[in-house]
């Protein structure tokens, strides 16, 4: 696990928007083409509709969650389909969760009066 790639992909509010987005996909996207099921991933043209980006700025994005690890992808003919990496995403907030109150219990950060 990368922590430094997270938190570069967490430090824009659209691609956080898109992880939210992801962890329902009933709720936030329409139906997919051909029926594809939401729960296996939600189709790249869904995401491009919901965000209003032009498509090289969500290509970007979700290129840059898929190398943190936060999605996952595969193709079913033409279309490319993403998900969240629930395990991953997971062990992060975990993971970040007792490396920040360690931290934060130190005074090993910046702008601590110490």
């Amino acid at each position: 696990m990368d922590v430094e790639a997270i938190l570069k992909a967490l430090a824009n509010p659209v691609r956080r928007d898109i992880l939210l987005w992801l962890k329902d996909p009933a709720t936030h996207f329409a139906p997919q083409p051909e029926g594809y099921p939401l729960e296996k991933g939600v189709c790249v043209t869904r995401i491009l509709e919901k965000t209003d980006l032009s498509q090289s700025t969500v290509s970007t994005y979700l290129a840059m969650l898929q190398r943190a690890g936060l999605l996952t992808s595969h193709r079913v003919g033409q279309w490319t389909f993403y998900r969240r990496d629930e395990a991953l995403i997971n062990e992060f907030m975990s993971t970040f969760g007792k490396q920040l109150c360690q931290m934060l219990k130190r005074g090993d950060y910046e702008g601590s009066a110490g």
